[in-house]
């Protein structure tokens, strides 16, 4: 398969709120619903939504997965939500799975394996993991990728 055209794994930063509207809705938006960070992802590529709190903004911690799914073709397009907010998203075929702590899983994800301060990469918005960390994530999520 030719690198540039292979399917890339990402994880993805939302409140949990935020990604279940997503979910329930067919798409996905990031950083505040910018569109350049949308344009690194293809159809075809893997997402998964971590949710550092159960709302935007807030102080509670959750600290988990809340979604798995696959990006459909098409660009990103601007969705205009009201009051002058005019965010970008991408479509995405989100698959059926339970929300899932990450704590339980840190020792093996390549990324966070004896990482220390394995939050950091979270503070972006959206990076690309191993297809074997995106792997791990659905299974604990019981996801079945397709």
């Amino acid at each position: 398969m030719d690198p540039a055209t292979a399917s890339r794994s990402w994880i993805a930063v939302a409140s949990a709120e935020h990604v279940r509207r997503g979910r329930a809705e067919g798409f996905m938006q990031v950083c505040h619903g910018k569109a350049v960070p949308l344009r690194r992802i293809r159809p075809g590529d893997r997402v998964a939504y971590y949710s550092p709190t159960e709302r935007f903004q807030g102080k509670d911690r959750l600290q988990s997965f809340t979604a798995v799914g696959i990006v459909r073709d098409g660009a990103p397009y601007p969705f205009d939500m009201g009051g002058g907010f005019v965010p970008f998203r991408r479509d995405v075929r989100w698959l059926d799975g339970r929300e899932t702590p990450i704590q339980p899983l840190l020792d093996r994800l390549d990324f966070s394996a004896g990482v220390r301060n394995w939050g950091y990469p979270f503070r972006f918005g959206l990076f690309t993991v191993t297809d074997r960390d995106l792997g791990t994530i659905a299974a604990a999520m019981g996801v079945v990728l397709c």
